[in-house]
């Protein structure tokens, strides 16, 4: 394998199995410095305690897609891994922070082929839980390098503000049977690009670059952030359970307003306006329709199908990864970790899980 080439060759698993290394041993001591109360039900969600307060063996938790993308960033503007532990950190635990309110929120009672933290421990428990992470991020950013610490907590936050208000719309959208596109897309713009690309902003600062190159890597990341979106939202309906971790359809059960659904239910043809006699049916005064059963999932699922949401959220998924791949590839950054952020951006847009 070279390593030096912009033309190198990485396997994604390789990719996000460096960051790993690096990342999970500092993770588990971040986390080991919580108070007793929270840090059991945090080491829950990230797979190292099972709920006989027993050591799992699971070492990472998660992917870390995130974190190796603050990682490479760094790397791309010559800095090396080590610097970029702490941002890299930070992003992880709001990811994860998010991820334990999103399940409340959501209602879904399996994540990581595991019952989720509220599911286990209950409601008030999993928000504090989520709280407390997105206390300890802000903690270690506030103990890096001045720089780092002040314009990029500022960046963390805006990035974190940015993903709560489009989590909420995101919450609502169920109850509200018109949903245009450009809304739907700047939802996930808010709750999830917006997070992706402050990683790689926060990496590039943690580098040594200057606003220029870090604004630059944050636009590759909002765009593998859609792409993300797009492929995570292709999962919530198609998704085999073994390789998510979820329920099959758990999206639609939910009648969730997801990007190939809210293409499928703008497309005006027959099948479309089928899914929206579905989504739309009649619930009691006062309370929100109910979930789609057994029957009608795979019946929606289809719907969405024909009326052209898969087609149109893969065909998007490709030009978001053009983009970011365009962004990318200029004079100034580092071939080596260019190569490995382009074989992570395809793993995002093509993942199965």
């Amino acid at each position: 394998m070279v390593m030096d080439s912009s033309t190198a060759v990485y396997d994604a698993r390789q990719v996000l199995g460096e960051t790993q290394e690096l990342i999970a041993p500092a993770l588990q001591a971040a986390v080991a410095g919580l108070p007793v109360s929270t840090r059991d039900l945090v080491e829950y969600h990230f797979g190292w305690r099972d709920t006989d307060d027993a050591a799992s063996t699971i070492v990472v938790g998660g992917k870390m897609v995130r974190a190796t993308l603050a990682v490479l960033a760094c790397q791309a503007v010559g800095g090396s891994a080590r610097q970029a532990i702490e941002v890299a950190l930070a992003v992880e635990l709001v990811h994860n922070a998010s991820l334990i309110h999103d399940d409340i929120i959501d209602g879904d009672v399996l994540r990581r082929h595991r019952p989720t933290v509220w599911a286990t421990f209950g409601i008030p428990a999993a928000i504090l839980a989520g709280d407390a992470l997105f206390f300890l991020a802000n903690h270690l950013l506030a103990n890096a390098p001045p720089l780092v610490g002040s314009v990029g907590g500022a960046w963390l936050n805006e990035a974190g503000q940015s993903l709560v208000a489009g989590e909420y719309v995101d919450s609502v959208l169920p109850d509200h049977p018109e949903v245009t596109m450009a809304e739907a897309v700047a939802v996930a713009e808010a709750k999830t690009g917006a997070l992706i690309g402050v990683a790689c902003a926060l990496g590039a600062l943690a580098g040594g670059a200057d606003p220029a190159w870090a604004g630059r890597l944050r636009v590759v990341g909002q765009h593998l952030g859609l792409a993300f979106q797009l492929v995570d939202d292709l999962l919530g309906i198609w998704g085999p359970a073994d390789r998510t971790g979820k329920p099959e359809r758990s999206d639609l059960r939910s009648r969730k307003r997801s990007l190939p659904v809210v293409a499928a239910l703008t497309s005006q043809g027959p099948a479309a306006h089928d899914l929206a006699r579905l989504y739309q049916r009649a619930a009691p005064l006062d309370q929100r329709a109910a979930p789609l059963d057994e029957h009608e999932l795979p019946v929606a699922a289809g719907l969405v199908d024909s009326a052209g949401g898969r087609a149109w959220a893969h065909q998007q998924a490709e030009q978001h990864l053009t983009a970011a791949l365009a962004a990318l590839h200029c004079d100034g950054l580092a071939p080596a970790a260019v190569a490995k952020l382009t074989t992570l951006a395809q793993f995002i847009t093509h993942r199965d899980h």
